[in-house]
Order: structure tokens, then sequence, then C-alpha cells
């Protein structure tokens, strides 16, 4: 298991949440990022900000995890929005269509503020 090589920071303000992802993110660490989403959810964050800036690499089941939070917060009328500036996950959403999905935002200010 590698679990242990992401971790996860979140930070409440209201109604949104951002959370500071950190490693890499693919079968055998999505589960934690899904955890803390859900753990969001549940806590009343209807918006949500990833911050993916400390993430080196997602994978089909990271990017499953981030579109099972999008379906959950939009029931409730809200939203996920992505920061991210890397190459290589800008590319990954491009691929996968998901660039259309979420809004990527450059800092967690402007995301935040949008």
């Amino acid at each position: 298991m590698r679990a242990m090589d992401l971790s996860v920071v979140a930070d409440k303000d209201a109604a949104t949440c951002v959370l500071e992802v950190s490693g890499e993110v693919d079968v055998y660490t999505s589960s934690v990022l899904k955890e803390h989403l859900l753990a969001a959810i549940d806590d009343g964050c209807t918006d949500l900000v990833v911050d993916l800036e400390r993430v080196g690499f997602i994978d089909s089941s990271g990017l499953g995890v981030l579109v099972g939070a999008l379906r959950r917060v939009r029931e409730k009328g809200g939203s996920v929005r992505l920061v991210c500036t890397r190459d290589n996950i800008l590319k990954t959403l491009q691929i996968t269509g998901l660039d259309k999905v979420f809004a990527t935002f450059a800092t967690v200010e402007a995301a935040k503020g949008f």
C-alpha cells in the first residue's frame, strides 16, 4: 500500500473548503483523497477547491474520485474547482475532457473568488 505517498490538508471557510493535495493520486492512494472529499462534503462544504499544485501524478482512479465529489456537491448546488498549473496534470484533464467539466485556476485565491 502506498497511501503514505499522498497527504491531504483541509481548510474550511464557511461553505468553502480548500483541500491541499500533495503526492501522487493513483489506484493505491485515491481512496485517501476520496475520504477527505467525502468528509468535507459531509461537514457541509458545498464549494470545494482542490489544490493540485503539489500533485506529481494523477490517474483515472484519482480523476474518478474528483468526478464523484463533483456529482455529490452539484446535488447540493455546489461546485468543485481545481487549482493546477502543472502541465502533466492539465494535459491529463484535457485528454480526458475533464478540463471542460472542472474550472481550473492558477491560485487558490483565484479559485475561491470565482
